[in-house]
């Protein structure tokens, strides 16, 4: 029996929520716990099976977890995605209510599945990550502008902002530190990464907190998540070139850079990087080649470590 979906579209101060395409229950709620609570009894009271919600910037954040802790499963979906969809179906107007009506139908057509929600310990890895990168943004910004500055009175106003960036990024690297060595799959994924020359703490750090994935699906469904699978564009006689497009772009963005780093420490990445050159790959190709190598043997250590830890439970 196919599951009733509700499509939950996701506002700073409202849930519209709608069952179904036409003519089925709707009701709009404040998106704060007590609204979100009222949403679920709702979505209970009409035999929901599963919400699709869009991603928006974080404002889903908060009734996704509420609606798991209630006993209601959700999923999030991409946004473009959806526009697209509604956009191929002839439908162009946009309206909230509208919105919800889509979600639904999306969430029926491309068959959504729930999502479950991260741990607590990877929500908070995922968060220390994601704050250690943007303060090296940061840093790297500030080093930049400097470099631009010629009076002495604006280039006394760098060295203090540096150093409290420099404190907090140390003092994130010691939370993240601490926060992986609780975890023995962690520990293990850890120690395994590293073992491959060229893959460092940052990598390992931002695997772990935005592909948590890793190790459990395969080479082919791995690539696609991380935007390293070539798409094809093949059209009668006409075979187009393959491009990557997509996926987790801070996970592809990572391992182009260390698959390169990679290349300079490893034979068969060495080898393979001349070969991509000898035909005459352009050099963002063979980047992205080298990254995805990479992402395909990361994958296969961490599925025997997940794998060994199963066999030792």
């Amino acid at each position: 029996m196919t599951a009733i979906i509700c499509g939950v579209d996701v506002s700073a101060d409202a849930l519209d929520a709608a069952i179904g395409r036409e003519d089925k229950p709707a009701q709009r709620f404040p998106r704060n716990a007590e609204g979100i609570a009222a949403l679920a009894a709702f979505c209970t009271r009409h035999q929901v099976g599963l919400v699709v919600m869009e991603a928006t910037g974080g404002y889903e954040k908060l009734p996704f977890a509420l609606l798991w802790a209630a006993g209601v499963p959700a999923a999030i979906v991409n946004p473009r995605l959806v526009r697209r969809f509604a956009e191929g179906m002839g439908l162009l107007e946009k309206t909230d209510r509208i919105d919800a009506r889509v979600l639904a139908w999306y969430g029926d057509v491309r068959r959504i599945v729930a999502q479950q929600p991260a741990s607590a310990i990877q929500t908070r890895l995922a968060a220390l990550v994601t704050r250690l990168r943007q303060l090296t943004e940061l840093r790297v910004a500030q080093l930049n502008q400097r470099r631009l500055i010629d009076d002495a009175d604006t280039l006394a106003t760098f060295p203090a902002i540096l150093a409290a960036v420099a404190r907090e990024i140390r003092a994130l690297e010691a939370k993240i530190a601490a926060l992986i060595a609780t975890d023995p799959l962690w520990r293990a994924l850890d120690a395994v990464f590293r073992s491959v020359k060229g893959v460092a703490g940052r990598t390992v750090d931002r695997l772990m907190a935005e592909l948590p994935e890793i190790g459990t699906l395969s080479n082919k469904a791995v690539s696609k998540l991380a935007g390293l699978a070539p798409i094809a564009r093949d059209s009668g006689k006409r075979n187009g070139r393959r491009h990557v497009r997509g996926g987790r772009e801070g996970v592809r963005s990572i391992l182009v850079v260390v698959g390169e780093l990679v290349s300079r420490y490893h034979p068969d990445f060495a080898a393979f990087r001349q070969r991509l050159a000898a035909a005459g790959k352009p050099r963002l190709v063979i980047r992205v080649a080298l990254a995805h190598k990479l992402l395909v043997r990361l994958n296969a250590k961490a599925r025997d470590v997940r794998n060994n830890l199963a066999h030792a439970a």
